[in-house]
């Protein structure tokens, strides 16, 4: 009536211990009916593996990859995927975890089927999938089958039913953003999004959508454009929002690297910052921090973000529970510096 053993398996399947074992590490010499004859008893009896004791005798070190989605032909999010990676590189060290990254090209057709490959060849316990890889049901239920745990950073609410899904409120910091601007006088509106398909990026925009909504003002009041969290593409397409709207007062980006471009291209456009353009990026990355002027922005945590999922991915790996699917909320903060002001 207890949690079944490997003993409980061999009996079942009619076969030694050791047979069980070499099945369950998937080591050659087993027969194929004998190997079917334990999948079966594995599967009937809901057995799974004890993966910690697992690590102990095989002296295996634990392996969480975390996956990295980049176009090749344009620069990264640099800073998004550095606070990550750090922030996971600690705690895997305090941990034992040994880190694997893989930067996958997320407009690759293949792109989910490389993960599959790359996580199965390193023989990996769970996987860190930060967007938009982490919006993909199917290759989360096909990693859930493989045994390997995922966490989904900044995952959309559809893939709560499937995996943990963590990050902030998005709809909550775009929300920030707007009673921010519309609390300093503005009424008119660019914002340069994300990519599209990038979940939290477009939840961002719904919430300052609302806290317009809230103002008694329409989405007529916002002109945007299609970004790709790239310095160069915040730059053009800040250039051609001031082309097309010239009345725009206060322009809002998906991130801070699209929002330097966007400072960039107002100073060649001869506009005053914030006095003729208010402009606000988000992730608070060092970058908001060094450009002229500085940017307000929104603080997301990204670094704990990357800590966070080893820690939970290493104690479900340890458990050989898995990941329970749902939701962890981080803190963020509006961060306010001198790119946004009242109106004159």
């Amino acid at each position: 009536m207890g949690k079944p053993t490997i003993d409980d398996v061999a009996a079942l399947a009619g076969v030694a211990r050791t047979t069980v074992s070499r099945v369950l590490n998937n080591q050659p010499n087993v027969r194929g009916e004998v190997r079917e004859k334990v999948l079966v008893a594995v599967e009937k009896l809901g057995y799974r593996v004890n993966v910690q004791a697992r690590n102990l005798a095989g002296r295996r070190t634990m392996r969480i990859a975390l996956i990295h989605a980049s176009d090749f032909d344009t620069e990264p999010n640099s800073y998004f995927s550095s606070a990550l990676e750090l922030g996971a590189t600690r705690a895997g060290a305090g941990l034992g975890v040994q880190l694997i990254t893989h930067v996958i090209n997320q407009n690759d057709q293949g792109a989910a089927a490389q993960i599959v490959a790359d996580l199965s060849d390193d023989q990996c316990d769970g996987a860190i999938l930060t967007p938009p890889f982490g919006d993909d049901p199917q290759l989360l239920r096909t990693l859930r089958g493989l045994g390997i745990a995922t966490v989904a950073i900044a995952g959309g609410a559809d893939v709560e039913k499937l995996t943990l899904a963590m990050g902030i409120d998005d709809f909550q910091a775009g929300y920030d953003i707007g009673v921010h601007l519309i609390g300093l006088g503005h009424k008119r509106f660019g914002f340069v999004k994300g990519l599209q398909g990038h979940t939290s990026a477009e939840t961002r925009f719904d919430g300052f959508l609302a806290a317009l909504a809230d103002a008694g003002l329409s989405e007529a009041a916002v002109t945007w454009r299609r970004g790709n969290f790239t310095f160069r593409s915040g730059l053009d397409l800040t250039q051609s929002l001031l082309a097309d709207a010239p009345d725009i007062a206060a322009l809002v980006c998906a991130n801070d690297d699209m929002a330097a471009g966007a400072l960039l291209a107002a100073h060649k456009a001869g506009k005053r910052i914030p006095e003729d353009l208010a402009i606000t990026g988000f992730d608070d990355t060092p970058v908001s921090e060094i450009v002229w002027p500085p940017l307000t922005t929104i603080h997301q945590p990204l670094r704990r973000m990357g800590a966070r999922a080893v820690e939970l991915l290493a104690a479900s790996a340890a458990s050989g529970k898995g990941c329970a699917p749902g939701r962890e909320v981080l803190e963020h903060q509006l961060v306010v510096r001198e790119s946004t002001a009242a109106t004159p």
